[in-house]
C-alpha cells in the first residue's frame, strides 16, 4: 500500500480565492482531487467540512499537506487536537515543504511553536481590528449602516409626505424602500436642527 499525499486549504471570507493555495498543494505534489477545502470560514471555527473530509481520507502512512499551518488551525488547543488524531492514525503533516511526525519528540516541538505563533497571529488580528474599529467609532467613520435614500430624497419624502396626498405606502412604492424605512426617514427629517 503505498502512501498518499491528501491536500486541505481554507480561507476565511468568501471574497478570498483559494486558487493560490491549491497551485502550492498540487505543487508538493498533492493530486487535484485530493484537495479538500473549506471557504468563508475562520480557522478558530472547527466545524470545517473540508477539514473533517481531509482527516476521513488519510489513512496510515499517509501526509496531510497544509499550505501553512494557520490554514489547518488558529489556536494551539485545536492544533493539538488535530495533530493528536494524525498521530492516532499514523499520518505525517506537511506544512509547505516541510514535514513533521507527531509522533517524533522533535516534530512534536516545532508543531506546537508554530501552533503557537499561528494563535499569537490570530490574537494580534482581532486585536488590531478592534482598535481600527475604535479609532474608526472615535472619528465618527463608523456609524453603522447607512439610510438607502440620499439627503435630496428624504427631504423630498418628507415634502411630499408634508402635503398629506401621499400614504406610507404610496411613498414607500414611488421611493421603491418598505415602509420602516419610510417611518425611520421622517422621523429622521422631522427632528429639529440644534443650533
Amino acid at each position: 500500500m503505498t502512501a498518499t499525499k491528501i491536500g486541505y486549504a481554507r480561507c476565511s471570507t468568501d471574497k478570498q480565492d483559494l486558487t493560490a493555495q491549491r497551485q502550492a498543494l498540487i505543487d508538493l505534489g498533492v493530486a487535484e482531487d485530493l484537495i479538500y477545502t473549506d471557504h468563508g470560514l475562520t480557522g478558530t471555527n472547527r466545524a470545517r467540512q473540508g477539514l473533517d473530509q481531509a482527516l476521513a481520507a488519510v489513512r496510515d502512512g499517509d501526509t496531510l499537506v497544509v499550505p501553512k499551518l494557520d490554514r489547518l488551525a488558529r489556536s494551539v488547543p485545536d492544533a493539538r487536537t488535530i495533530a493528536d488524531q494524525l498521530e492516532a492514525k499514523g499520518v505525517k503533516l506537511a506544512l509547505g515543504a516541510s514535514v513533521y511526525d507527531p509522533a517524533d519528540p522533535m516534530g512534536k516541538m516545532f508543531f506546537n511553536i508554530l501552533a503557537t505563533f499561528a494563535e499569537f497571529e490570530a490574537d494580534l488580528i482581532r486585536m488590531r481590528t478592534r482598535e481600527g474599529m475604535a479609532i474608526a467609532r472615535a472619528k465618527g467613520k463608523l456609524r453603522g449602516k447607512q439610510p438607502k435614500l440620499s439627503d435630496k430624497q428624504q427631504k423630498e419624502l418628507a415634502r411630499m409626505h408634508a402635503t398629506g396626498e401621499y400614504s406610507i405606502s404610496d411613498l414607500a412604492e414611488l421611493f421603491s424602500v418598505s415602509r420602516p424605512t419610510v417611518y425611520r426617514t421622517l422621523q429622521r427629517t422631522e427632528r429639529p436642527i440644534s443650533p
